[in-house]
């Protein structure tokens, strides 16, 4: 496992845990980040937001945040 800002743009992945307070998990599950959810990862760009495609979004994460979701490389 591995946290989501260590993935290159392109990478696929899966999500395997989110760390972090009640309301951080809560807002990230409301996104779509969830356990076994697919996500790629389409740029992060360094010290800029990490922007993700799950689900059929598009989303960007602040690096904080994302390092937060902790994935599984490969699809």
């Amino acid at each position: 496992m591995v946290p989501l800002t260590a993935l290159e743009p392109g990478e696929l992945a899966r999500v395997f845990a989110v760390s972090g307070g009640r309301g951080a998990t809560r807002r990230l599950a409301e996104l779509g980040l969830t356990p076994g959810a697919a996500v790629r990862v389409l740029s992060a760009a360094r010290g800029g937001p990490v922007l993700v495609e799950i689900r059929g979004s598009r989303i960007a994460l602040g690096r904080g945040v994302a390092a937060k979701v902790l994935v599984r490389r490969g699809g």
